[in-house]
């Protein structure tokens, strides 16, 4: 996808930095790993070395053994851990990932959390085996306010940041979020997010600032500085401070075809131009932790990549402090497992995010390498020494148990009004007008207001992804105490003024109302499940509807849309008298109404002032979108919008649908690759003729020509699974509409002994699988039979099919020898399984 944004607007210190050469995202692999010229600055931490501070850290790292050290570079999932694993692992850290809570419970009482954090700091504390004390630390997505917490303040989403161009404002949100971090006792927010998206098509784009790199790194070291304090001042991680979080080192921005966890194929040049900035003011103001990127440079994985996690963060850059790794994102190392990576400690990974899986068996593995070589001790010396300087720095030895800190347990810090007014005036500078024909914004306060579409009212879509669950999904108001929605604070409004505010989500009334405003747009979403195919808006045709329904009843119009990232609404945008991006305001809805009424004289309240953060497409089309809005782009009221209807082609064209989609036809096709993964959880890409794996064996058989089948014998020692998988999403949702079908051609040699599941998959949280044991067991032994499962029974199981990644995967613990050929998608297939 072509980004309009070009390196000329990059700051000239930067560009002088990166020496920046023509070299375009479009060159070879081949091409791009000649390129080593970047410049790489050494940048100078406002946070001072401290000899006294590194005499510390030498003494307790002598102190430790080898089972110690390998305790500290283990974090460990809530949901996976208990206070006795800290104590008998000397785990360094925890984290509760999005939607884990103390005891599962999603609404559990701020005292819930700052017990927990309790009994974790005094486990770690325990020398009663005659260890070292060392602090644990604990850390949660806290990326737009202490997210996870019922209750808490929760600020506009990064993108809509963006559009404020406040780096002021970013560094009070900081302090803000801190100080709610703190009141739970946790020690660590995974924030911020330092993403320059160059493809909005990605689900995490509203988690980037804007595509210009100037403006994340504006925004990159107050926000540090926010939430850890000034780092030469007397609070730096003081009470009421966390430690902060530079992620995700790097480039997670630039992954190809808006794919989660994609490959960035640019130069090193262009890597530092583009996606380093950030790092260089979070790092300058004192970051003490960097999280690797999921996603890959040049076809290697960040987790295990040493050039840039060393040679270049830790040397050239100069941070001391330590790397964590994203979610199990270690395991996506080649040669690596969940529970066995080496490579990426020895590339320069200080501590695992060992999120799910067996953490205890990753310990085992972990102490077993370091005692026969493979992680070398300097190696593993770094990593602790690294993790203790920053819990020294944070004053972990000093503040003692989380209940006794000054914060903790205050239930008038979560949700305090001084926040709540930090985020609701954090709404009203990121809103950005697009259209106002005949000047219809602002709006008096005394008009009968009918407030319409399915996002009026509902709070939980407005405050988007990371919201209380990981996706932002299955919240409702109640979940949200303290919080306005868009449509309460435009009654608030209006009734202040003796006019009228009419909720009707499908803008039914009856009477006719003076003006219509009608909010909708984007539900929420998170990484994988947020991806889509290209720039269509989802629900155009349902928002449309309504849109022109209530503009034919010579009812005015004004649009106030939720979004994470820039979309092709140009038909909804002509169906408006007015049209305002409001993105993901998060809990303080009436920020909005702060802007599009006027104050009861008639004057204007407070005007539009956000300016788009990211170039606005022209059409849908992910080759190339187009500008409909250039970036910087943003009405205010003085402002005469004289702009006409805009063009309502999408530029995608009819989708012309063939009778079948070939997934494999003698071998794999465009985009897929076999992919196999074993009873170790190990995942390897298979394209010879005999593969051998712990528990199953891929090997190219005959059936019409040479070559032409795949036969998988499983051995039945545990679990593993053969599919095929891409980097990039394929749309397969017209053949659910056609009533199309999975088919494959199977033969059966050795009937299954336990259950399998056939599946689809299109991102983690996105899986969906059908028992077929049955259906293999009752297949003629030896002999071929083409088999077809509804497309609807994988819908029905949670698929996504706009957005698949595996169109077909096979799994199970037990033993079977089947051969596959010809798998497809077909339509108007009679299927063998039907569903729904």
């Amino acid at each position: 996808m072509k980004r309009h944004l070009l390196l000329g607007t990059i700051t000239g210190a930067i560009l002088g930095l990166a020496g920046c050469g023509e070299k375009t995202a479009n060159a070879t692999v081949s091409e791009i790993q000649t390129e080593t010229s970047a410049q790489w600055p050494r940048i100078a931490s406002r946070v001072a070395r401290d000899e006294q501070l590194e005499k510390k850290v030498e003494a307790l790292l002598a102190r430790m053994s080898d089972a110690e050290k390998v305790g500290q570079i283990i974090q460990a999932e809530l949901k996976q851990v208990t206070p006795q694993d800290v104590r008998d692992y000397h785990l360094g850290s925890v984290l509760n990932g999005g939607g884990s809570f103390p005891d599962n419970d999603k609404y559990a009482r701020l005292d819930d959390w700052v017990a927990l954090a309790d009994e974790f700091y005094r486990a770690s504390t325990d020398t009663a085996d005659g260890g070292v004390a060392i602090p644990v630390i604990w850390g949660t997505d806290a990326v737009h306010g202490h997210n996870n917490v019922i209750g808490a303040t929760l600020f506009p989403h990064n993108i809509a940041l963006g559009a404020a161009r406040n780096p002021q404002l970013m560094r009070e949100i900081g302090a803000a979020t801190a100080r709610e971090v703190a009141a739970t006792g946790i020690d660590w927010a995974f924030a911020p997010t330092l993403a320059v998206v160059q493809d909005d098509r990605w689900g995490r784009t509203y988690e980037s600032f804007s595509e210009d790199p100037s403006i994340v790194a504006s925004y990159g070291g107050p926000l540090v500085e926010g939430l850890q304090g000034d780092p030469e001042g007397e609070g730096f991680l003081g009470s009421a401070q966390v430690i902060a979080t530079a992620k995700h080192f790097i480039a997670d921005g630039g992954t190809r075809d808006g794919i989660d966890r994609g490959d960035v194929l640019i130069s090193e040049e262009e890597l530092l131009a583009i996606h380093a900035p950030g790092y260089f003011t979070a790092l300058e103001r004192g970051a003490q932790t960097v999280m690797a990127s999921f996603s890959s440079w040049q076809g290697r994985k960040l987790h295990g990549h040493k050039y840039l996690l060393t040679d270049v963060l830790k040397e050239r850059m100069g941070f001391d402090g330590f790397v964590i790794g994203d979610w199990n994102g270690h395991a996506f190392v080649d040669g690596c497992s969940v529970v066995s990576c080496p490579q990426a400690i020895n590339a320069g990974l200080d501590m695992f995010m060992a999120a799910e899986g067996d953490w205890k068996q990753l310990y085992a593995n972990t102490l077993r390498q370091v005692q026969d070589g493979r992680i070398p001790g300097a190696r593993l010396d770094d990593a602790v020494r690294r993790i203790l300087r920053v819990k020294i720095r944070a004053g972990m030895f000093d503040k003692r148990a989380p209940s006794t800190r000054p914060l903790a347990g205050d239930s008038a810090i979560v949700g305090a009004p001084e926040h709540r007014a930090i985020a609701r005036r954090a709404v009203r500078e990121s809103l950005v007008l697009l259209k106002n024909r005949d000047h219809l914004l602002p709006l008096a306060r005394n008009q009968r207001v009918l407030v319409a579409g399915d996002g009026a009212d509902n709070i939980g879509k407005q405050a988007g992804g990371w919201t209380i669950s990981w996706q932002g999904t299955g919240n409702r108001n109640s979940d949200f105490p303290g919080a306005t929605s868009i449509y309460r604070g435009i009654v608030d409004a209006v009734e202040s003024a003796g006019g009228e505010a009419i909720l009707s989500e499908d803008g039914s009334f009856a009477t006719k109302p003076d003006v219509a405003l009608v909010v909708f747009g984007e539900n929420p979403y998170a990484e994988m499940q947020g991806d889509i195919p290209n720039l269509s808006y989802k629900y155009s045709e349902r928002d449309l509807a309504l849109l022109k329904k209530l503009r034919a009843q010579n009812i005015p119009v004004a649009s106030l849309f939720i979004t994470g990232r820039p979309l092709w609404v140009n038909r909804e945008i002509n169906a408006s008298d007015a049209f305002a991006v409001i993105w993901q305001p998060g809990s303080e809805g009436a920020g909005v109404a702060d802007v599009i009424f006027r104050k009861a004289d008639g004057s204007v309240n407070y005007d539009f002032t956000g300016r788009l953060p990211f170039t606005w497409p022209q059409t849908a089309a992910p080759e190339d979108s187009g500008v409909q809005y250039a970036f910087d782009f943003g009405l205010d009221y003085d402002t005469e919008d004289l702009a006409g209807l805009l063009p309502e082609d999408s530029g995608l064209g009819e989708r012309q649908l063939a009778s079948e989609l070939k997934v494999f036809e003698g071998r794999p096709m465009e985009p897929w690759s076999l992919q196999v993964t074993d009873i170790g959880n190990k995942r390897r890409s298979v394209d010879s003729s005999v593969t051998e794996l712990e528990g199953i064996r891929v090997q190219a058989v005959d059936r019409n020509v040479q070559e032409d089948s795949r036969r998988l014998t499983w051995d039945g020692s545990g679990v593993a699974s053969v599919g095929f998988f891409a980097n990039r999403r394929t749309d397969l949702s017209a053949y659910l509409e056609a009533g199309g079908a999975l088919v494959f051609d199977v033969k059966v040699d050795r009937a299954p002994s336990a259950d399998v599941r056939l599946g689809m998959n299109c991102g983690t949280g996105c899986t969906a699988e059908q028992p077929i044991s049955d259906l293999l067991r009752d297949s003629e032994s030896a002999q071929w039979r083409t088999v077809s499962v509804a497309l609807q029974c994988l819908v029905d199981g949670g698929a996504q099919l706009d957005m698949l990644l595996s169109p077909f995967y096979l799994v199970t613990d037990g033993a079977m020898d089947i051969s596959l050929n010809s798998i497809r998608v077909a339509s108007g297939v009679e299927a063998d399984i039907h569903c729904g």
